[in-house]
């Protein structure tokens, strides 16, 4: 890594922390979201068009709910890699949920354009799902089983191949 690549890195970085902390908020503890547990109820507008109720609309279905914004450095790479995942598991019952945090909807959907991803997107306008999840970090996943309990919880980027493994344990 270079001098300039070095600094990018580094002010990408302090940025999403800053942010983080805004997203997470400072006086809320946050929640104790528990492997096996049932995951928190959400209705939040699509990016195109309509709402979704989770996890009423989705029952008997593996569910991966993703939080994400276009500052994050390593959203676009992770949800485009996941797409032929999504595409190759759909008819098996997987879900993807792509929540934005915090974000307008212009700048959530100029991003989303350029990924050509076909999976669900979401708005999180100020944040409360986010916090309601014990988001600390972006990008986050959480994995769903098709009861509608907590499978897996990923900080941070994922590969392809982890997501296929676990997403694969539970079709």
């Amino acid at each position: 890594m270079n001098f300039i690549q070095a600094t990018r890195f580094w002010r990408h970085f302090t940025i999403a922390v800053l942010l983080l902390m805004t997203v997470a908020g400072c006086s809320e503890e946050s929640p104790n979201l528990i492997k096996g547990q049932p995951m928190p109820g959400f209705i939040l507008d699509r990016l195109e068009s309509g709402s979704l109720d989770f996890p009423n609309a989705l029952r008997g279905k593996v569910v991966a709910i993703r939080f994400w914004a276009d500052w994050c450095p390593f959203c676009e790479s992770e949800m485009k890699n996941i797409e032929p995942v999504y595409r190759q598991n759909q008819e098996r019952g997987l879900v993807i949920l792509a929540i934005n945090v915090r974000q307008e909807r212009k700048t959530a959907a100029a991003f989303i354009r350029k990924l050509n991803i076909s999976y669900d997107v979401l708005l999180d306008r100020d944040g409360e799902v986010a916090r309601r999840y014990g988001v600390i970090a972006l990008p986050t996943t959480f994995i769903v089983d098709r009861q509608g309990n907590l499978h897996t919880r990923i900080l941070g980027e994922s590969t392809p191949e982890l997501f296929r493994k676990i997403i694969e344990e539970l079709l």
